[in-house]
C-alpha cells in the first residue's frame, strides 16, 4: 500500500476515533545550537536517540523559534502567539519577577484539557514564578510538574557539584537570591537541587506519567522543557565522562539518554504509534561561553541577536507509521506546533489572533507549508523599532542588526555586544538558501530583480507591524526578592537561610 494513503488512513482512524486519539510528546532543549546535534552535523556529540528520530522521522533545516532568549521564545511556543502579543518581554524573567506569562492566554495543555487529556511538564518552566507561584504550570492547564521554575543559573552554584563525584559548577551564576528549588507541583521538594540526581528525577516522572496514562488510555500530553545545554552544564553519572565533547558533551549526551528512557516506555506500552514526538530548541548557543556554549553550524552568531544563529534551530518530527523518514526544507516555528497538535487532536482553537500555522501537511505528506514569512524581534521588542528582519521564502531581509553579549567570542565582528545597532537602508537581504551563513547581501544594483521582492517584504512588514498589539510588559513590572521562591518562607537572612 502506499505510504502516504497508510498515513492518511492511520490519521483518518485516530481523528474519527475517540478512544484513540493521538498523544504528543514536546521535548525542547535550552541553548542548543543548530550545529550541536550528531544528526546535524556535528563530528564529536554522541546523541544517538536524537540519531534515531532523525532517521526514522522527518528532520527540519528551516525551523525558527520566535525570541533569541528564554522566556519570550517559551511563550510563543505554548500560546501559538509572538511574545509581543502575551508581554512576556523584554529579556527574561527572573525568580523574583512580579510579572509572567499571563493566566488568560491559552496554552497547548489547556486546549487539550477539554478532550480529556492528562498533561504534564517537567524542566525547565521559565515563564513565571509570582506571588504564591500563580504562574506556576499548574496554573497553565498542566496537572503534574516536576521541575525548576526557571533558569538553573539564576541562583548561586559556586559551591553546587554538577558532575560526579564533586565537581563543582563551573561560574558562580547569580547571586544575592534564592539557590534553586526543585518543585512539584506547587511545593518546593529540594533547595538547593542534586544536579546529579535531577535528570534521573525528569526521566523516572516522565516514565511514570506515561506509564499511568497508558494504563488509564487516557491520551497524553507531556512537556519537557529540559535544562540541558544552558550553562553551568551538569550531568549524573550516566553521562559524566562518557562523551567526546567535554561539559556539553555530556550535559546533552544525558538529556539524550532521558529521550532514549521515554521512547523505551512509549514502545513498553504500546502506544508509540500513537504518538507525534517533536523535538527543538529555545534559542541559538550562548556561543560567550567558548567550548561550554554550543554551535550554530554554518549559521552566523547566537544567543540573543536576530541572525539564523540565534533563531533557527533543529527540529525533528518522529511518529512510527504516520510520518515518514525524510528532510524538509519547508520554512516552519515554534509557533506552529500549537496549531497543528489542536488539529491533531480535534481541539478548539483559542478564540485569539495566532501567528501559528498548521503544519500537519508538512508532517504527513512532507508536503508544502503554510508559512510563507517568518519575524525576527529583538530581546527588546518595540513599537518604535518594530522588526529587526523579516524572512520571506527564501529571502530573509534585515532592517536592523546588533550584536550580543550572548555571542562574543567569534571572530565574527558583527556577533559580540560591542556591534551597535545599526539601521539598513535599505534593508540588507539575504538569499538563504544559497548563503544560510548570512555572508553575502544581495546587491539591488546588480540584482534590479529583487526590487520587487524587496517592496513585498516591506508591505508584509507594514501590515503585520500593524496588526500587532503590544501587550503589557510582564517583565517590566520589575522584581520583588521576596517572591522568589523559598522552602522556609519564615526563615532569616533570607535568602541564604531558603535551604532545605
Amino acid at each position: 500500500m502506499d505510504f502516504c494513503l497508510l498515513a492518511f488512513l492511520n490519521l483518518l482512524l485516530f481523528s474519527t476515533c475517540s478512544s484513540s486519539p493521538p498523544n504528543f510528546v514536546l521535548l525542547f532543549a535550552d541553548d542548543l545550537g543548530f550545529g550541536d546535534l550528531s544528526c546535524f552535523g556535528h563530528p564529536s556529540s554522541l546523541t544517538p536517540n536524537l540519531d534515531r528520530l532523525a532517521a526514522a522521522g522527518l528532520r527540519f533545516t528551516d525551523f525558527y523559534c520566535t525570541s533569541p532568549v528564554c522566556s519570550p521564545s517559551r511563550a510563543s511556543l505554548l500560546t501559538g502567539r509572538y511574545q509581543t502579543r502575551s508581554g512576556v518581554y523584554p529579556g527574561v524573567l527572573y525568580p523574583g519577577s512580579r510579572g509572567g506569562l499571563p493566566l488568560n492566554e491559552t496554552t497547548i495543555a489547556e486546549v487539550l484539557k477539554p478532550l480529556g487529556y492528562a498533561t504534564a511538564a517537567i524542566g525547565k518552566w521559565h515563564l513565571g514564578f509570582g506571588a504564591n507561584g500563580m504562574f506556576l504550570p499548574t496554573k497553565q492547564g498542566f496537572d503534574q510538574y516536576l521541575g525548576i521554575p526557571y533558569s538553573h543559573d539564576m541562583g548561586p552554584c559556586w559551591n553546587l557539584t554538577c558532575f560526579p563525584p564533586d565537581v563543582k559548577c563551573f561560574g558562580v551564576c547569580d547571586v544575592g537570591t534564592v539557590t534553586v528549588p526543585l518543585m512539584h507541583n506547587e511545593v518546593i521538594k529540594q533547595q538547593p537541587v542534586n544536579f546529579l540526581d535531577l535528570e534521573r528525577a525528569y526521566s523516572d516522572f516522565a516514565t511514570n506519567f506515561i506509564t499511568t496514562s497508558a494504563k488509564k488510555k487516557q491520551p497524553f500530553f507531556l512537556y519537557y522543557p529540559s535544562h540541558h545545554t544552558h550553562y553551568p552544564q551538569y550531568a549524573g553519572p550516566g553521562a559524566a565522562g562518557r562523551s567526546l565533547r567535554g561539559p556539553f558533551g555530556d550535559a546533552l549526551l544525558e538529556l539524550d539518554n532521558t529521550i532514549g528512557n521515554l521512547l523505551a516506555t512509549l514502545e513498553e506500552t504500546g502506544v508509540i504509534n500513537n504518538t507525534l514526538v517533536f523535538f527543538t530548541s529555545d534559542n541559538g548557543p550562548e556561543l560567550m561561553r567558548m567550548s561550554r556554549g554550543g554551535n550554530s553550524g554554518p549559521l552566523k552568531c547566537g544567543k540573543g541577536t536576530t541572525y539564523e544563529g540565534g533563531m533557527r534551530e533543529p527540529a525533528i518530527a518522529y511518529w512510527p507509521g504516520t510520518i515518514r523518514p525524510g528532510v524538509t526544507h519547508e520554512m516552519a516555528s515554534t509557533l506552529d506546533i500549537l496549531p497543528t497538535i489542536a488539529g491533531l487532536a480535534g481541539a478548539k482553537l483559542p478564540q485569539v489572533m495566532l501567528d501559528g500555522v498548521d503544519m500537519t501537511d508538512i508532517l504527513i505528506n512532507q508536503g508544502k507549508s503554510k508559512r510563507e514569512t517568518m519575524m525576527f524581534y529583538p530581546t527588546d521588542p518595540s513599537e518604535k523599532y518594530g522588526l529587526f528582519a523579516l524572512r520571506l521564502g527564501k529571502y530573509k531581509a534585515h532592517f536592523y542588526t546588533r550584536g550580543a553579549t550572548h555571542s562574543s567570542t567569534t571572530p565574527d565582528h558583527d556577533c559580540p555586544a560591542f556591534a551597535v545597532l545599526k539601521a539598513h537602508d535599505p534593508p540588507a537581504m539575504y538569499d538563504l538558501e544559497a548563503d544560510p551563513s548570512e555572508n553575502y547581501p544581495l546587491s539591488l544594483e546588480e540584482r534590479p530583480d529583487l526590487q520587487a521582492v524587496l517592496e513585498q517584504i516591506k508591505n508584509v512588514k507594514e501590515k503585520f507591524e500593524a496588526s500587532m498589539v503590544f501587550g503589557e510588559s510582564q517583565i517590566s513590572k520589575g522584581t520583588d526578592p521576596n517572591l522568589a521562591p523559598c522552602c522556609n518562607p519564615q526563615c532569616i537572612p533570607r535568602p541564604s537561610c531558603c535551604h532545605c
